[in-house]
């Protein structure tokens, strides 16, 4: 079965506009790439557990480094519920706790 890849709203949709056009393109290929090989195959360094259910995909570029914060749902959905250009070596509680916030709307 394949995986699909989502975007919980409009505000996640602007997060991600929002990246580097050079991370954007990650995003959409690392996205391509758990649709068609599976998120179970793809691992590190592309993504990475951060706490509990919230994972994160890695995204680089020219400009620097960003997240996608996602948690998986059932029928085999990838649901982004943040994307941020990440300034510091470790992602930034805050940011992790806007993402598990979010991550309570997922049906």
């Amino acid at each position: 079965m394949i995986w699909r890849v989502e975007i919980l709203n409009e505000a996640v949709a602007s997060e991600i506009s929002a990246l580097p056009e050079d991370m954007q393109a990650r995003f959409l290929r690392l996205s391509e790439r758990i649709r068609l090989i599976g998120l179970e195959i793809v691992g590190q360094p592309y993504v990475r557990h951060l706490d509990g259910k919230l994972w994160e995909m890695r995204l680089t570029g020219r400009d620097g480094i960003a997240r996608a914060l996602y948690v998986t749902a059932i029928g085999r959905r990838v649901v982004v519920v943040r994307a941020f250009v990440k300034k510091t070596e470790k992602t930034p509680r805050s940011e992790i706790e806007i993402a598990l916030r979010r991550a309570k709307e997922i049906a």
